[in-house]
């Protein structure tokens, strides 16, 4: 039987920042990776049209049992499990290709949101048992990064059995600190098929 595909998905830098602290996670990620699952990892542009088409691209050709799409955070000082990706763009800055769309849908037809396949609070469990700072957010933006979360989960509610969802890690995170937040996520996602019902909401 062939190892189950994991793919996670980093960002190249924007905001004019010399690095995206996504890409240096999931690269030193994928440098400390020993297996069995079959690891693959694909840097995204930050561009709304780019990005989607690359990860459509990399989901056809790898099949994955399992995709974490990771993205970094200004302003977050914790690993962010997010729970919910909107149907919508309303990007404060351009992207890297100069566009900045303004209340237009993600995917025209699809629904308003669709809701993670990762178990968030189990992650955010596990994460905090390893000393990381970690919370389940309600909240991926309306960039790229939200995007790209809504892209992924469209596609894969035509795969069933594949399991999705997205992180955000906070701009400037260590690498190697951020790879083995991720690496607990991937691990606690695989072993994981129902998440665990503790509270993690908010009132506001």
């Amino acid at each position: 039987m062939s190892p189950r595909t994991v793919l996670v998905t980093a960002f190249e830098p924007f905001d004019g920042q010399p690095v995206n602290a996504s890409a240096e996670g999931v690269g030193a990620l994928a440098d400390a990776w020993n297996g069995p699952e079959r690891l693959v990892t694909v840097l995204l542009p930050v561009t709304f049209a780019g990005s989607a088409a690359a990860l459509r691209e990399a989901v056809a050709e790898h099949a994955p049992d399992l995709v974490v799409g990771v993205g970094e955070a200004p302003g977050r000082d914790r690993v962010s499990l997010e729970r919910v990706a909107v149907n919508v763009v309303d990007a404060r800055i351009p992207d890297n290709d100069g566009a900045q769309p303004v209340d237009v849908p993600v995917v025209d037809g699809a629904p308003t949101a669709h809701l993670t396949g990762l178990p968030v609070k189990a992650c955010v469990a596990a994460l905090g048992s390893a000393g990381i700072a970690a919370e389940v957010s309600n909240t991926a933006g309306t960039y790229v990064c939200n995007a790209v979360f809504f892209t992924l989960m469209d596609a894969l509610a035509a795969t069933p059995g594949v399991r999705g969802g997205f992180v955000h890690v906070p701009r400037g995170a260590d690498g190697p600190a951020t790879a083995r937040a991720l690496a607990l996520v991937v691990r606690t996602s695989l072993s994981t098929e129902v998440d665990v019902p503790v509270p993690g909401g908010r009132e506001a």
